[in-house]
């Protein structure tokens, strides 16, 4: 954590993250020409803050795409604010993030894990429901298979989609209809890849929410920080989060 409070401590890197806050997904020189310093210094202050893992870098051609990666902050708010904070403060914290024109949200943690118990937490549907709402997922875990979201306290399915591409321990991409909401419904269908990583004794976990339309509902990727946080929490600790969110299906 102290690498995300140094990063955090100077006003232009806020002012970086305030700015792919309102518009993902930036080329340095997009992010340059909003600033009166140097391209070296902006340059510098993007290292810093994707050394504290609050943005997430992706090329795409020729470009170099910048991408906000809130989940450390959710992190912070787990650890400090929630111990102290009424349960309805972590909905008004405001450390949600709230982009107006998503077209692809890149998330990005790291989980002192090995990727085969990474695996079978994202995959297997008890482990699954301690940190993701209580949803339960269930799959064949094959290509081209059916995957569903679901829960005992839920009328219906709460999603439901396809297994695109699967390489176990490495890589899942699945499509998703989520089906929580009238309005999440009305999305239609986006696509999620889980990455793993070995790094040292511990997995980098890269999650890419994309195929979204432009202005999509927040209910589709709004939650992935508390969903990532909790996992980081079950697999390091084996505590649960009880945040407002975590409990919603349990």
């Amino acid at each position: 954590m102290d690498e995300v409070f140094k990063a955090l401590a100077d006003p232009t890197r806020r002012s970086l993250l305030d700015e792919l806050f309102r518009q993902d997904g930036q080329t340095l020189s997009a992010l340059e020409a909003r600033f009166d310093i140097s391209r070296f210094g902006v340059m510098k202050h993007l290292k810093q803050l994707e050394e504290a893992g609050l943005i997430v870098t992706r090329r795409r051609g020729r470009e170099k795409l910048h991408f906000l990666n809130p989940v450390p902050i959710r992190l912070v708010h787990d650890r400090w604010v929630s111990k102290y904070a009424e349960p309805w403060a972590a909905a008004l914290s405001g450390l949600k993030s709230r982009l107006e024109s998503p077209m692809e949200k890149v998330f990005e943690i790291y989980i002192r894990t090995t990727p085969e118990r990474l695996w079978e937490a994202i995959t297997d549907p008890e482990i699954r429901s301690k940190y993701n709402f209580g949803m339960r997922v269930t799959s064949d875990w094959q290509p081209g298979g059916r995957f569903e979201m679901s829960s005992p306290k839920a009328a219906g399915l709460l999603g439901e989609g396809e297994i695109l591409e699967i390489d176990p321990p490495r890589k899942l991409v699945q499509s998703m209809v989520a089906l929580w909401s009238d309005e999440a419904k009305a999305e239609g269908t986006s696509r999620v890849t889980w990455d793993i990583e070995p790094v040292g004794d511990s997995c980098r976990l890269t999650v890419t929410h994309d195929q979204l339309r432009e202005g999509a509902n927040e209910e589709l990727y709004g939650g992935w920080p508390m969903i990532l946080s909790g996992l980081k929490t079950w697999l390091e600790t084996g505590e649960l989060l009880t945040t407002p969110g975590s409990l919603m299906y349990t």
